[in-house]
């Protein structure tokens, strides 16, 4: 017997999907800071897997974006080239805040008395102007001794185009100093912009050493309860990465666990021939969204963490599924700022104490608890029947805060679901409408363990042609992992101005990429039979300063051809991202683009046995009071979702119970449920 498993460690929840003899089986358990491998192992317990049964081992977490936000990383120092030292601390001159005359960067995470120098020049072009001085490497890892620094960054200038100073800079460290952590830039990133490597370079210094020692732990914790293979781990580019890329390279890891959900919701599309989503997955802590269209998700490098309005946050250059998250989840705490006003998160009850209803201590009302007190959520399955929930002390939170507000217990609650959705339609407007892209023209796909029960309210505010509630809803981050192929992306600065004789120049540059792919992945026992490629150009108007993303014609075609097509392609996204065209430009590519698909055996949807007929009433469990807020207090039909089969459909009022989550539909929504059991809820005008 083997079994195939995919784990997500979330704020609140660990998340395990697994599938058993073609069957498709999810568990939650609570997440156990800071021991998240534990969380992992009693998952796998609670769902009675023999991990000596497991071939094939899935894990995404968000151990690196923890370890940032909550400065839980290492004392860092960075090498750079002389001169260059406070390239870190001028950063970008794109202040957000521009009104604000006392506004300050952020504070770089390596300090100016942790910039170390050296003397060395590399041009622009890649030639060598000056040789490396590897004698001065004694005092400098000498001086980092002395202020027990923890890991080091490199970063030379124009390394992203010839590497060699920083790999004999890297290799004489290791000689005089074999136990500390080191990395490179070349190892992250062969992009331009010496800021933006520079940040990059010292964020995976910083999570180095807490990241490793969280995958060693997870083998380690894994191989002793029975698991023969290492685990592969998600990466942050839509693709999954064996333990040792993941373990080389940690900051690829930064969005590891919402990125896994993303990767299913287009995979669940491309089942369904659903090619535009809106993509949300609402947990414990966060919202995040993604958009997907034509069946593709949009991956950039642009990446920033902790923007704000503002603050300008600190970029990170490396290949990221363009997610935009905030502070709004099932956990967010309501509370009362000293004007009088009600707010909804950021902060997170997490799973300790969590929710008052969990009845751990928690005091502060959440958004689940306002979900509980609506009726939404059933109290006799609470979380999956595992918690008998504290409602009394759910009614006493949120009078507590009707006193200090002057209004009743209900109306907060009806006031904290409405703060939740009106922030995440912001966040799903940032994805589309401020993108180019109308909502009507998508459907919304939610998952999570929140995503259901908010998602028809969402939709309903954005237009969208329907709500998609796919299978396993609730944990659809692992489900998601089981889904994908390995992947891994090269990104190469080579500035080329586009011309009828740019044909040739292209293909030999994405040759000697797709050979480095080729070559990596046979490193990993891989034939190049099992590795695919597909191919893109960053470009932009010549004077311009930022790209956007092309995919290349066949290097097959006619150069006349090719050259047409591409550059049709270009002008056309162009026009998407930015409402203009200017045909009459030249077009300079900035980087090559080559990502590289290590295929594996996946799981394989099966579709379920339809009913017979439409009727669903076989799957009505009960029924009781639900307050719909603006749409009035209606006895709703509870369903339960296992019992609803293909062919079935059925209107709102009513609620959808699954031991993961809980879906709402509203009153006059009407609900069809597809071959796979997916739910698709349309909307009276839909």
């Amino acid at each position: 017997m083997t079994v195939r498993v995919a784990t997500d460690v979330g704020g609140t929840f660990t998340d395990l999907v697994y599938i058993d003899d073609g069957a498709i089986k999810a568990v939650k358990s609570d997440t156990t800071p800071p021991n998240f491998e534990q969380g992992v192992v009693n998952a796998a317990n609670k769902a009675n897997i023999a991990l000596q049964d497991v071939d094939f081992f899935a894990h995404g977490s968000t151990v690196v974006i923890n370890a940032i936000t909550e400065r839980k990383g290492v004392k860092t120092g960075l090498i750079t080239t002389k001169g260059f030292r406070d390239v870190l601390e001028i950063a970008r001159g794109n202040t957000p805040d521009i009104f604000n005359n006392y506004y300050q960067k952020p504070a770089p995470f390596v300090p100016r008395s942790l910039r170390l120098e050296i003397d060395e020049r590399i041009a622009y072009n890649g030639e060598v102007i000056s040789d490396i001085d590897l004698s001065q490497v004694p005092a400098l890892v000498e001086y980092f001794k002395e202020q027990q620094v923890e890991a080091i960054g490199i970063c030379l200038l124009h390394s992203y185009i010839n590497p060699q100073h920083e790999i004999g800079l890297l290799e004489a460290i290791k000689s005089y100093w074999p136990e500390i952590h080191v990395i490179a830039s070349h190892e992250i990133s062969s992009e331009w912009r010496e800021y933006e490597r520079s940040s990059t370079t010292v964020l995976s210094a910083y999570v180095l050493p807490p990241a490793q020692q969280y995958l060693d732990n997870l083998k380690v914790k894994l191989a002793n309860n029975g698991l023969s293979s290492d685990p592969f781990i998600m990466q942050s580019n839509g693709g999954i990465a064996t333990l040792n890329a993941a373990r080389n390279n940690p900051i690829t890891l930064v969005e590891s666990g919402p990125v896994g959900g993303i990767l299913g919701a287009a995979a669940y599309g491309a089942v369904i021939d659903e090619g535009d989503i809106m993509a949300l997955d609402i947990g414990g802590t966060t919202a995040k969204c993604s958009l997907i269209h034509n069946g593709q998700t949009r991956v950039t490098t642009e990446y920033v963490i902790e923007k704000t309005a503002k603050t300008a946050g600190y970029p990170i250059k490396t290949p990221v599924i363009d997610i935009v998250e905030i502070g709004n989840g099932g956990g967010s705490i309501a509370w009362v700022d000293a004007a009088g006003s009600l707010h909804v998160g950021p902060q997170s009850a997490g799973s300790t104490p969590g929710p008052v209803a969990y009845g751990r201590g928690g005091s502060e009302p959440t958004t689940t608890d306002a979900n509980l007190i609506t009726g939404r959520i059933n109290p006799d399955n609470f979380a999956g029947g595992d918690i008998s929930p504290d409602v009394d002390g759910v009614n006493a939170a949120f009078d507590a805060l009707g006193k200090k507000l002057k209004v009743s217990g209900m109306d907060v609650a009806h006031g904290v679901i409405k703060i939740a959705n009106a922030n995440m339609v912001n966040a799903l407007k940032l994805i589309s409408v401020n993108r180019g892209y109308d909502p009507r023209d998508f459907a919304l796909m939610a998952f999570g363990g929140g995503g259901a029960m908010h998602a028809t309210a969402l939709g309903l505010e954005l237009n969208a042609r329907k709500v998609i509630i796919p299978p396993f809803a609730g944990v659809f981050s692992a489900w998601g992992m089981l889904m994908i192929d390995l992947r891994r992306d090269y990104i190469q600065t080579h500035q080329l101005q586009i011309n009828q004789h740019s044909q040739c120049e292209i293909a030999k540059a994405f040759a000697a990429i797709t050979d480095k792919a080729n070559s990596d992945y046979g490193a990993d026992g891989f034939s190049e039979s099992q590795v695919i490629h597909e191919m893109y150009l960053d470009a932009r108007y010549h004077g311009q300063e930022h790209t956007v993303k092309v995919k290349i014609p066949s290097l097959d075609l006619p150069q006349d051809k090719f050259i047409a097509q591409l550059s049709n392609a270009f002008h056309q996204a162009h026009f998407q991202e930015y409402t203009f065209s200017l045909e009459s430009s030249a077009i300079e590519v900035v980087n090559f683009h080559v990502v590289a698909f290590g295929l594996l055996d996946k799981a394989e949807l099966k579709p379920l046995v339809p009913s017979e007929n439409s009727d669903a009433s076989g799957a009505i469990t009960a029924t009781r009071q639900v307050d719909y807020d603006d749409l009035g207090i209606h006895q709703a039909d509870i369903y339960q979702r296992d019992l609803l089969k293909p062919n079935m459909q059925f209107t709102g009022p009513a609620i959808v119970e699954e031991a993961t989550t809980t879906t709402v539909v509203l009153p006059n929504n009407r609900v069809e449920v597809d071959d796979f059991g997916g739910l698709h809820i349309y909307f009276s005008q839909s």
